[in-house]
């Protein structure tokens, strides 16, 4: 049972991810991204890892797409004349798999049969044979905290400096004022006199 969901989770995340490149409407892009994501939730469930789950379904889905799919739908964009990319297909596939096989070969997997996981699995370690160990087990959130503020608490607080640096720099950006952009001071027009504003001009009918 297990596995028939794990399977059904990371085929439909798949074919998800594939619609979203394949799809015409942006619209529809975003709508399937959102499935993504929470086929990817579904899996880090069944996978323990109960917080990450979470995390993807609160930051992913509930902020990033919903942004998305509000400024897809904002922006008005419209199908119109779709480009055939029939000649770069090729391409694409060869570059794919040339990114692929580096991918594969970073994270070293080995190519074995199912059957023969249980010959690499090692019964003797110390937390099958001692239950302390599994009863003092540290929960998701625990190892994640401690990977970030222990092991990588460095590397953590580099990447909250350059965060902190766009926030700032995106402030700066925002405060330019350009001198040959006219402007309007609503305080100084809303506390003119009217007796001051207002003209009474004669005119003659002919």
């Amino acid at each position: 049972m297990f596995n028939l969901i794990f399977y059904y989770f990371s085929s439909f995340s798949f074919i998800c991810a594939l619609m979203v490149i394949l799809s015409s409407n942006p619209v529809h892009s975003v709508l399937f991204l959102i499935l993504v994501f929470c086929n990817v939730a579904g899996l880090l469930f069944l996978l323990g890892a109960e917080f990450l789950a979470l995390l993807f379904i609160i930051v992913y889905v509930g902020a990033i797409s919903v942004l998305f799919l509000f400024v897809v739908m904002m922006l008005n964009v419209r199908s119109k004349k779709t480009v055939q990319y029939s000649s770069i297909i090729p391409l694409g596939f060869f570059i794919s798999s040339l990114l692929l096989i580096q991918v594969l070969l970073v994270i070293n997997i080995d190519f074995i049969d199912i059957g023969n996981w249980y010959n690499k699995i090692n019964f003797i370690h110390e937390s099958y044979t001692i239950w302390f160990y599994t009863l003092s087990s540290l929960t998701n959130m625990e190892v994640i905290g401690l990977a970030l503020y222990e092991d990588y608490s460095y590397l953590f607080i580099l990447c909250s400096l350059i965060l902190l640096v766009a926030m700032i720099g995106a402030i700066i950006l925002t405060l330019h004022q350009r001198i040959d952009v006219k402007k309007q001071n609503l305080s100084n027009q809303l506390s003119r006199e009217p007796l001051g504003i207002l003209r009474v001009i004669k005119t003659t009918i002919l």
